[in-house]
């Protein structure tokens, strides 16, 4: 999994035992063995970041050099572990989004699998956005499926990577949507300081709130659509991170109030779901992940604007692993056929069944 921080390549080798009885299927165990982040080259950071606005030639000719590139981070991790390309029966792959625009029936993910499956001798699974959006969906959060078959047991679920997203398991209907920027407004502020991010949120807690700014961000009209719904890592740089940046006052206040944003804009969609779906209940159980989770202020501004929300914080590994954990659940799915994208949560005609297959040699 590459996500939109571009921090690195997240590599989780896991086990899954399934079983699968006409349409019925199911995990029945899974495990995490082992998991790494490989940092991207700082070439690749660079390349990546421009490529929305590079030549189509330029475009084509990073989708293969990533697909080669991947495999060779990809190599190198089976190195590290002694593992070899015959004990893995597939690679499951996101690749590096460039465009996501569900509203004219396109999105890109680069990484180009058939490169993928040369470099490794596996077979890959990849390209898992593009079925759902054929079918005018949303082809996002791919989330929710982990949460349903692999983290049971939650009524909410919360993903605060660049973007932050949650799902809601509604009595067995799953809905889903991107709420706004998050890692990735907060890590271009952080860099304004010469840090990667704010560890533990410690430079937020410091600041003060600006309101101005508050005011500013919770305007923005995607903000209030109804949801099925996602958001672009375009739409998040042009609409927050130039604002945020182009903002005067201390870093401190702008993180700080960003933080603000980011929990009264969950607390926002938490109450429009469970009034839309009828979902109410005295105390919900939320699952969060993602880099987010380690900001302490962050998840302090979430659990006030939420009091009735019990804030579950699984392992670290699972924090930081469960999109890339998601992808190998995806490609299973997908060489089983069964569908792994689902239309209640997008809003595609019916449920997909996304990815394309490059076997090995």
């Amino acid at each position: 999994m590459s996500g939109s921080s571009l921090d690195g390549l997240d590599v989780a080798f896991c086990r899954l035992d399934t079983e699968q009885q006409g349409s019925s299927f199911r995990v029945e165990k899974w495990e995490l063995l082992e998991a790494a982040t490989l940092p991207l080259s700082t070439e690749w950071q660079a390349r990546l970041r421009q490529l929305p606005t590079a030549s189509a030639f330029e475009l084509a000719n990073a989708h293969a050099a990533f697909g080669r590139y991947l495999g060779g981070l990809v190599n190198a991790f089976f190195t590290k572990r002694k593992l070899t390309a015959s004990e893995v029966d597939l690679i499951a792959s996101h690749g590096h989004t460039i465009f996501h625009e569900p509203a004219k029936g396109f999105t890109l993910q680069i990484g180009d699998g058939a490169a993928l499956a040369a470099v490794t001798g596996c077979t890959v699974v990849s390209d898992f956005r593009t079925a759902d959006v054929a079918l005018g969906g949303q082809g996002a959060p791919l989330a929710p499926m982990a949460d349903k078959v692999l983290f049971p047991g939650y009524d909410f679920y919360l993903n605060l990577g660049g973007i932050a997203n949650i799902t809601c398991n509604t009595n067995g209907r799953f809905v889903a949507f991107d709420v706004t920027g998050a890692n990735q407004v907060l890590n271009a502020l952080a860099g304004e300081v010469g840090q990667p991010f704010d560890e533990g949120g410690k430079l937020a807690a410091s600041g003060r709130f600006d309101g101005s700014l508050f005011e500013k961000l919770n305007r923005l009209p995607y903000l209030h659509e109804p949801y099925p719904k996602s958001l672009s890592n375009q739409w998040v740089q042009e609409n927050m991170v130039t604002t945020c940046l182009q903002a005067p006052g201390p870093v401190e206040d702008r993180l700080h109030t960003v933080c603000q944003h980011v929990a009264f804009q969950l607390a926002q969609s938490f109450r429009q779901v469970v009034e839309n779906e009828r979902f109410r209940k005295e105390k919900y159980h939320l699952l969060a992940t993602g880099g987010g989770a380690f900001n302490g202020y962050l998840m302090q501004c979430i659990q006030e604007k939420n009091p009735n929300v019990e804030l579950v914080i699984p392992s670290e590994n699972v924090v930081k692993f469960k999109e890339a954990c998601l992808m190998a659940l995806l490609g299973v799915m997908r060489l089983e056929g069964v569908p792994n994208c689902m239309s209640s949560v997008t809003g595609a005609r019916r449920d997909a069944v996304g990815g394309g297959v490059y076997f090995k040699g």
